[in-house]
């Protein structure tokens, strides 16, 4: 899984790497209007953490990160992860058990840069993504999760199809130093059919 890449119309998903690094600070350095909920790292040193602990998580087989490319000009506007890649245990002999592919998974650590903020990247590159977890990997469920206050993500994800699941509470730290409560929401196996032909609409 470690090269997976992923390639649309108007974006690559490819493995996210130390040479990303000086392109997503490079990404990050215009507007942050929109960053106050999401880890975005702000100047090249951050840039290079942030790549070091996603290698590191990919490392331990617990992520997958991308570096976001826009084909229109090569440039890498952001970035984007399978993150929980989670195998089940079932009973013994049980007919779904899988070795080296989740079971279900996450979406998420995902933003991008202002200037590639409302342009089909992002709806382009969760299509691709959930076209490989349901389609190569067969993943019984794939989630997606952001800060309850959210609006302007819990709005994107909504966009996409996917459901409501409900809102837990104090989750995790927030990026602003408070205790999140986090907006879920979760696509399964029988719903992604519709949800492929209504990002096939979208994507139009």
């Amino acid at each position: 899984m470690d090269d997976l890449v992923l390639t649309g119309r108007y974006v690559r998903l490819e493995p996210l790497g130390m040479q990303h690094a000086a392109a997503l600070a490079a990404a990050a350095a215009g507007s942050r209007a929109t960053y106050g909920f999401s880890v975005v790292p702000d100047g090249p040193d951050a840039a290079r953490r942030y790549v070091d602990e996603a290698s590191a998580a990919r490392d331990a087989g617990s992520h997958l990160p991308f570096a976001t490319i826009r084909l229109l000009d090569g440039l890498v506007v952001g970035t984007t992860r399978f993150q929980d890649l989670e195998p089940w245990e079932w009973p013994a002999g049980s007919p779904h058990q899988r070795r080296g592919r989740p079971d279900v998974t996450e979406i998420g650590h995902t933003w991008l840069a202002a200037a590639a903020q409302r342009s089909g990247i992002n709806t382009e590159a969760k299509s691709l993504m959930l076209h490989h977890a349901f389609d190569v990997w067969d993943v019984h469920l794939v989630r997606l999760r952001t800060d309850r206050r959210n609006a302007r993500s819990r709005a994107a994800i909504e966009r996409l199809g996917a459901r409501f699941e409900g809102v837990r509470r104090a989750d995790r730290p927030g990026v602003d130093g408070s205790v999140r409560d986090s907006a879920f929401y979760s696509i399964t196996r029988e719903e992604w059919p519709d949800v492929r032909q209504h990002l096939v609409t979208l994507l139009r």
